[in-house]
């Protein structure tokens, strides 16, 4: 086996090693949220209500359900062997998918505005969905058009979005381990709060260097050798549609969502 080879199959292990980590807790979480409001215990909720606004607790579900829903559906749609072996289930589960998101940001709006955790998580919630459905729009708008590289590149930002329900679970618990061990004087609320906030900002920084290393430099590498002048991901020209999957899973298929 050559050197190249070798390197190959080494970065097709640390993507399936990746996406199997984003997959499983995914799963988890997803399950996890959605159980209790799914069997309508309202004993169970997890969430602070407002007792002033009888509505908070249905709001709090109608977003848990379809957002977990999103969750469980992202990773598989990034599969490119999946793609192009089911493309038909691939554009159903992207319907799917696009209608759990605009129903969970609904929700999540009106959620947001009686939030009694405090201003700052009100904000962070309030960005976080808005950044949640303008992608989502891009990601309908450029596969409408056919610009299935771009497509794929609203889509990785779209579900780093809907990865912050993992991220803020994680950032808590080791926020919380970080308190009871070495920072005794914050609060939950101190915690929580950089929680929010981090949750999705940490997100966006890792899908954009996703986005950068996996899909715009070999783009720009290729289209370099060709003496094509390189797309970006914000243009309107088409980043390769094989662009986003593990190396050697085979080419992307021509998809709508």
């Amino acid at each position: 086996m050559s050197v190249k080879d070798l390197t190959k199959s080494t970065r097709r292990r640390w993507w399936w090693t990746l996406w199997g980590l984003l997959a499983v807790s995914a799963a988890a979480v997803a399950l996890y949220s959605a159980e209790p409001y799914a069997v309508g215990d309202v004993e169970r909720n997890r969430i602070p209500l407002d007792p002033g606004v009888a509505s908070h607790y249905l709001s709090i579900a109608v977003h848990a359900i379809p957002s977990s829903l999103a969750l469980l559906i992202g990773p598989f749609q990034f599969l490119t062997r999946f793609r192009v072996r089911y493309p038909r289930v691939h554009r159903v589960a992207g319907r799917v998918y696009m209608v759990c998101v605009v129903l969970g940001s609904m929700a999540a709006l009106f959620a947001a505005a009686f939030s009694v955790s405090g201003f700052s998580v009100q904000v962070a919630f309030f960005i976080l969905t808005a950044a949640w459905l303008y992608t989502l729009v891009q990601a309908f708008r450029t596969i409408r058009r056919g610009e299935v590289g771009l497509h794929r590149v609203w889509m990785i930002r779209n579900y780093a979005l809907t990865f912050a329900s993992v991220s803020l679970r994680i950032y808590l618990g080791l926020g919380l381990a970080l308190q009871a061990n070495y920072f005794p004087s914050l609060t939950f609320d101190d915690v929580y709060h950089a929680s929010a906030w981090a949750s999705f900002l940490v997100n966006v920084l890792v899908a954009e260097y996703f986005i950068v290393q996996r899909v715009l430099r070999p783009a720009a590498r290729r289209q370099g050798a060709a003496g094509v002048a390189p797309a970006s991901a914000g243009d309107g020209r088409r980043v390769p549609v094989d662009a986003v999957g593990p190396a050697g899973s085979g080419s992307g298929a021509r998809d709508r969502t």
